[in-house]
């Protein structure tokens, strides 16, 4: 298939115009990335989105790796002398990798098989002789085949030869996998059954210990589910179709005549349908339903991370962070505006030691000392505890609030390599209360430094292809990175590895040099940096900011190519670029059409307007402050019936898991989602969504908790935590807040 008619035919598919899909394969054939062309090639695009690209990017793929398929196949079969004109036809007009490969079936290079065997035995004309079935003197021709030399000693012998290479033939037609295969997916059943004896060990899988449905309606996670059963050697699982309907559908494509030849070909038929044919087909299933399973759970996971990742910051605050326990102490850090560690110690406010007011000299006194503004708990064991506790403290500034922030995976970045570069002389408690420190201020931020697939809201992510699934989460990460921006001068190496064109050596590089040069004074200032290219910097800079850059644009999301664009339209104001953001009716007097070029059209023109209303702008929702509900801390506090706020910390396929404040999160199946039918749980929440809920059903035994949504209101408000009166505590004197803890505890 020749360039052409590759973009034609992903044009039709997609349904978008040839333009646009030939410019946006020759961008990515020129290494640009998928954000820097959805944000910055617009008019060479006809602005397609971020998806859209993506969908161009890996049909591409798909039908370039075909192609090659192709070609391949091609030479093999000819190479054998094999290629007819016919055949030749059939393969450049195969569409699928499937059908090229079952028409490369019969020409595959296979090790020794029954047919090979009677090949070798001289049995392959006969074979053909009754496939003719033309022909009904069977018993005749077959003596014709009797030989001592060959190993051929009777009548039966030669037959049974013949019908082997019959029933190779007829598996390896294309024509009949195709029909097997739409059979299979047709009516074709999923079963699983437990293994006896295995009762304990597979108590998880206990739904599926006796389970049957159509294999295509099987949905994900169910799919999955059984996978891992029939992994762990709990399950036996089987796809099965009607044999005698399968086998018919067979004998009505090949049998064509009634009499000797009719019976030997359906004897053929059936052995190869048993031996040959059914448990490839099965196998093929397997894989693609294996395939479709994937998918679908990297799609959840990729949606829910992308919700995680564009979390709402709270922003450069003074932040205290919290990590909870009760044996052995909370571990409490001071973190500045740009997270940066200033303090650390330990209190211990709850059994055994329940040393509760020197606790809460401790809290007040990190948080006058730092000029704290939020307190962030995270909610592993003991978190509600302490977060009562922090509560508790009634001469807590009411300026200061305190929050419940999720520290899923922050155990994983405690351990790994780039703690230890960060903290390498602290213990592992004190990095995991930075990292609910930093989460809170910007999830974005500090998550990237963790495995997605730690972060916990995926759904049997460690079932599916691992490298599909590394590939679709980096390009998540990658997604959010890059439409938030990234400021230079404080970024992590990490953070700064996803800028589109970057990658760790060069992000490395980028640290480095600010470490020995200082700050960047401006974005043009990047060029100095080893390895960065005028072709990097060009994919990298629009997503890079300098807060108090050189040029007024280098905090903003303008890319520098363009900034001869809004320097012109200054000077025809007569203004300044900084009085141009800072003044509407100036921006209101600018007429786009003036400055369109070849290569600057409409679109990128009013970026750079709404890129000018607001430079550098967050595009992440503004934080909402959220609290549990105060009486309710475990699970024995639970009673059905009981409405209660909680937070979506996960979406799958078939419901959502919410964090009610119990240390365990409620499941809303996908029936109890709303009061109408839904067919997507994605549809109705998101990771970090804050919701009403109702107790339903709670089995603390099993740690199940059945939540329902039905009937709900979804806008929770965030209780107000107890607080004095602002004149009983002056956060600027430490002496008064601790004097007036002493007095409070001596009455």
């Amino acid at each position: 298939m020749s360039e052409i008619k590759l973009l034609l035919k992903i044009a039709d598919l997609l349904k978008i115009e040839l333009k646009s899909i030939n410019a946006t394969v020759e961008l990515l054939d020129e290494g640009a990335t998928v954000p820097f062309i959805s944000r910055y090639r617009k008019e060479a695009t006809g602005s397609l989105d971020e998806v859209q690209i993506m969908q161009i990017r890996d049909e591409v793929e798909r039908l370039r790796q075909l192609e090659q398929r192709r070609e391949s196949i091609l030479k093999s079969i000819d190479s054998q002398n094999k290629l007819t004109p016919e055949l030749k036809e059939k393969i450049l007009e195969a569409e699928t990798l499937n059908k090229l490969e079952d028409l490369y079936l019969p020409y595959k290079p296979k090790r020794r098989t029954k047919a090979t065997i009677a090949k070798e035995k001289g049995l392959e004309p006969l074979a053909h002789f009754i496939l003719e079935q033309k022909n009904n003197s069977v018993l005749e021709e077959a003596e014709k085949f009797i030989s001592e030399e060959k190993e051929v000693a009777s009548v039966s012998d030669a037959l049974q030869g013949a019908r082997d290479i019959i029933s190779e033939i007829v598996s390896e037609d294309a024509i009949v996998r195709e029909n097997m295969r739409e059979l299979f997916k047709r009516t074709a059943t999923i079963k699983s059954r437990l293994i006896k004896g295995k009762e304990e060990a597979g108590e998880k899988f206990e739904d599926y210990f006796e389970w049957e449905e159509k294999l295509m309606n099987c949905p994900s996670h169910r799919m999955l589910a059984m996978r891992r059963g029939e992994k762990e050697d709990i399950l036996i699982l089987d796809i099965t179709v009607d044999n005698e309907e399968a086998i018919a559908v067979i004998e009505k494509k090949i049998i064509t005549s009634r009499g000797e030849c009719a019976i030997q070909i359906k004897e053929a038929i059936e052995d190869g349908y048993k031996r040959l044919l059914q448990p490839g087909i099965e196998a093929e299933m397997r894989l693609m339903t294996k395939h479709i399973a994937d998918e679908k759970a990297i799609v959840v996971f990729a949606d829910n991370l992308r919700e995680l990742l564009l979390a709402a910051p709270l922003g450069q605050k003074a932040i205290l962070g919290l990590d909870p326990g009760f044996k052995s102490g909370c571990k409490v850090v001071a973190l500045d505006k740009q997270g940066k560690l200033l303090e650390e110690t330990v209190i211990y406010p709850h059994e055994p030691q329940r040393k509760t007011v020197e606790a809460e000299m401790v809290v007040l006194a990190f948080c006058q000392k730092h000029n704290i503004e939020a307190i962030a708990i995270g909610n592993g064991t003991a978190s509600r505890e302490t977060e009562q506790f922090i509560r508790n403290i009634d001469i807590l500034p009411k300026s200061i609030s305190v929050i419940v922030v999720s520290e899923a995976g922050a155990s994983v970045y405690s351990a790994s390599e780039v703690a230890r570069e960060e903290f390498g002389a602290y213990d592992l408690t004190v990095r995991g209360a930075v990292s609910i420190g930093r989460r809170l201020a910007d999830p974005l931020a500090e998550l990237v430094k963790i495995d997605p697939k730690s972060i916990g809201v995926g759904q049997y992510q460690h079932d599916v292809d691992q490298t599909q699934l590394k590939n679709k989460l980096d390009e998540v990460v990658g997604g959010c990175v890059n439409a938030v921006g990234v400021e230079l001068n404080t970024a992590s190496k990490q953070l700064l590895s996803y800028v589109s064109g970057i990658g760790p050596v060069l992000a490395q590089n980028i640290v480095d040099y600010r470490n020995e040069h200082g700050e960047f004074k401006s974005r043009k200032a990047l060029k100095e940096v080893p390895r960065m290219g005028e072709k990097v910097f060009e994919q990298c800079a629009g997503f890079l900011r300098v807060k108090n850059g050189v040029h007024p644009l280098d905090k903003s999301a303008v890319h520098p190519e363009s900034y001869h664009i809004v320097e012109k339209m200054a000077t025809d104001l007569n203004c300044s670029i900084d009085e141009l953001t800072e003044n509407k009716d100036l921006r209101k007097q600018i007429q786009l059409q003036k400055y369109v070029t070849d290569t600057v059209g409409i679109p990128t023109l009013k970026d750079i307007l709404l890129e000018l209303e607001k430079p550098g702008r967050d595009p992440r929702k503004s934080f909402e402050v959220f609290s549990f509900d105060e009486n309710v801390h475990k699970i024995s506090d639970l009673h059905e019936g009981m409405r209660l706020p909680g937070i979506v910390t996960n979406v799958t396929n078939f419901g959502a898991f919410v964090d009610i404040g119990v240390h365990q999160d409620g499941l809303v199946h996908i029936s109890q989602l709303a009061d109408e039918f839904v067919d997507d749980p994605n549809k109705i929440v998101k990771v970090g969504q804050q919701v009403w809920v109702t107790v339903s059903e709670v089995d603390a035994k099993r740690k199940r908790i059945a939540l329902s949504m039905k009937g709900e209101t979804q806008n929770v408000k965030a209780s107000k935590p107890k607080v004095a009166k602002e004149e009983e505590y002056n956060p600027n004197d430490i002496n008064s807040a601790l004097a007036a803890l002493k007095n409070k505890f001596k009455k």
